[in-house]
């Protein structure tokens, strides 16, 4: 394990594997850092591999880990992103995956010089209404039925309104993870994710300016909003490399994490150069 300091003295923790040039990964919601491991598996045979427990999910970090509703900002991700790569000393290959895509992407346009390449799948960036809705009732709805004692209702409001999974679906899946405690104990976090997404809103202008080597990788059967969304981010990065995984969804890290790790090796290979041994 990793510790190190972000700018404003918070402790940062990331899981550190393999040896050589370094790759980063930000899982996506609901991950305590150990999402990640498949693709830390495969990578570390070369390289070295950073997996953070993300500061929105640290819920020894909430002041009620209950409820959440005290969420980070995405500028101190970045700021815990930004302490990783000094504590690595050389530029990283970094791998974001939906709201830790975002984290990705805005870390990118801060500090260009820190990344030798990037890898940012289905990212859940605002590009027009916010996630939560026009008038946020989503996280509403969904803060509410938390504080109700009902985490699963409460994701299942998530799941259906702002992940866009059908009723019944989004249902048995908001059960599911919260019959998990390592997983339910996450759920406060995942809406302060959403509200934290919400507030930094639309940044496709900021996203233009990026011109490290990236990646812009996605499903064919992810949910359509996650492609308009890629579509909208390449839209305004020209130099994007769009990738998309046939037969695969927004879950590809999990079901098929060799050919995810394979992309981002095959990113890092043009742009660090690694010895092979």
């Amino acid at each position: 394990m990793l510790v190190t300091t972000s700018a404003d003295g918070t402790d940062v923790r990331a899981y550190d594997e393999g040896k050589g040039p370094a790759v980063v990964l930000l899982g996506p919601g609901l991950d305590d850092g150990t999402r990640c491991r498949r693709l830390a598996g495969v990578l570390a045979a070369r390289f070295r591999v950073l997996r953070p427990h993300r500061r929105q999910y640290r819920m020894d970090l909430k002041p009620d880990p209950r409820l959440g509703g005290s969420p980070c900002t995405i500028a101190e991700e970045v700021q815990d992103v930004m302490a990783l790569v000094r504590a690595v000393g050389e530029p990283v290959v970094l791998y974001g995956h939906s709201d830790g895509g975002v984290v990705a992407l805005e870390a990118l346009a801060a500090s260009p010089s820190s990344f030798a390449g990037a890898v940012v799948y289905e990212p859940a960036a605002v590009i027009g209404p916010p996630l939560s809705g026009e008038d946020g009732h989503i996280l509403t709805q969904a803060r509410a039925a938390l504080a109700a004692g009902r985490p699963g209702k409460a994701m299942a409001v998530f799941l259906r309104g702002s992940v866009g999974i059908p009723g019944r679906q989004a249902s048995l899946a908001g059960l599911a993870v919260a019959l998990i405690p390592r997983y339910r104990r996450l759920i406060p976090g995942q809406l302060d994710s959403l509200d934290a997404l919400d507030r930094l809103g639309v940044r496709l202008d900021t996203y233009a300016t990026i011109k490290v080597p990236t990646v812009l990788l996605g499903g064919d059967r992810s949910p359509a909003h996650l492609g308009e969304r890629l579509d909208a981010i390449e839209g305004v990065m020209p130099h994007a490399e769009r990738v998309i995984m046939r037969g695969r969804d927004h879950g590809a890290d999990l079901r098929d994490h060799e050919q995810v790790a394979g992309i981002i090796q095959r990113l890092a290979d043009k742009v660090l150069h690694p010895s092979t041994g």
